[in-house]
């Protein structure tokens, strides 16, 4: 396995100091905007009630719960702000609580991901290691996610994991519960409160677990595909990962806060996500990007991730795996 190459061998120390650079207004107006974003989508069915509102307020909002598990990565990253305090309040109470998740248990897990990025001990080789697939397979698998299949298995294991075994009985299983998921499951309860004093307590099984089972699962699992799945070199800093130039239709719904940088993110972990953008141009600038494992577009890196249905029977069918990653340990990025 080849180590990622030295920052000074990639950047100037001029460019390095300006994607290393932290902001808290940009943390606090990250969280802030994912949150207006939710607000307004729910804001726009109460104003104009109707399928075509319901449904493009469902993928925003799926989007923008995606996008908070983003802003809690970068916070496990220590990059969200450049106050740690306020970095750690920004990524536990503005994100991670109220997606089921925790922003230390998270950093332990991804950290192992960056050391062991595409190796066989990585524990996320586990979401995308079987790739390439039949295409007949990645639509069942999208499917399964939009009907919530997915989101709701995930939520029964996790709850039942948070509760214990059966035999430990319900006094202890209930304190179990209210150790590893008490704050998540109190501010989810805070968020139903102020549903229910707005007269509108509906939006919270609607319009915030709805799609948080639905098309945050299926963003989610297109994400995780495109950041590792079938890349070029598994042992090549420049090709275990990939970046995907994408459109504003899908930064507002598929890749929000510049999570498809992702290619940039793994050669230069300590760069905050408002920084990326800018880490590529220096590193193209810098005559990196022919070495540099690209797609433009999610529907061509989806092309590229299966083959034809007519192939499979040639290639034998793999055994499916219905990993995805969670609200917290697998979430990636």
């Amino acid at each position: 396995m080849k180590l990622n190459p030295a920052a000074a061998t990639l950047l100037s120390p001029e460019q390095l100091a300006r994607v290393r650079a932290r902001s808290d207004l940009w943390g606090l107006g990250l969280v802030a905007h994912a949150w207006l974003v939710i607000s307004g989508s729910m804001a726009l069915v109460a104003y104009a009630p109707n399928l075509v509102t319901y449904i493009f307020a469902v993928m925003l909002i799926g989007s923008r719960q995606l996008g908070i598990l983003i802003l809690m990565h970068d916070g496990a990253h220590g990059t969200l702000a450049r106050t740690p305090k306020l970095n750690h309040f920004l990524s536990q109470w503005g994100c991670a609580y109220l997606m089921l998740a925790e922003t230390a248990a998270y950093r332990r897990y991804h950290l192992e991901h960056h050391a062991r990025t595409m190796q066989d001990d990585d524990p996320d080789l586990v979401l995308i290691g079987h790739y390439p697939i039949a295409r007949a397979s990645l639509r069942r698998k999208l499917l399964r996610d939009l009907l919530g299949r997915t989101g709701y298995a995930q939520r029964r294991d996790q709850l039942r994991s948070a509760l214990g075994p059966r035999d430990l009985g319900w006094p202890v299983r209930v304190q179990n519960l209210r150790r590893k998921l008490g704050p998540q499951l109190a501010f989810n309860l805070g968020l139903f409160g102020v549903l229910s004093a707005s007269g509108h307590w509906a939006y919270y099984f609607t319009l915030w677990i709805l799609p948080a089972l639905t098309w945050q699962q299926m963003v989610l699992r297109i994400r995780n595909i495109a950041e590792h799945a079938a890349i070029p070199d598994r042992n090549d800093p420049f090709k275990n990962a990939r970046t995907t130039i994408a459109s504003v239709v899908e930064r507002m719904l598929i890749a929000p806060y510049w999570v498809n940088y992702h290619l940039e993110h793994h050669l230069l972990m300590w760069v905050p996500c408002y920084r990326l953008p800018l880490l590529r141009q220096y590193l193209v600038e810098n005559g990196h990007r022919p070495h540099m494992a690209t797609s433009v577009g999610y529907w061509a890196v989806l092309r590229e991730v299966t083959y034809p249905d007519r192939e499979a029977r040639d290639r034998g069918s793999p055994r499916e795996s219905r990993a995805v990653g969670t609200f917290g340990e697998g979430f990636s990025a």
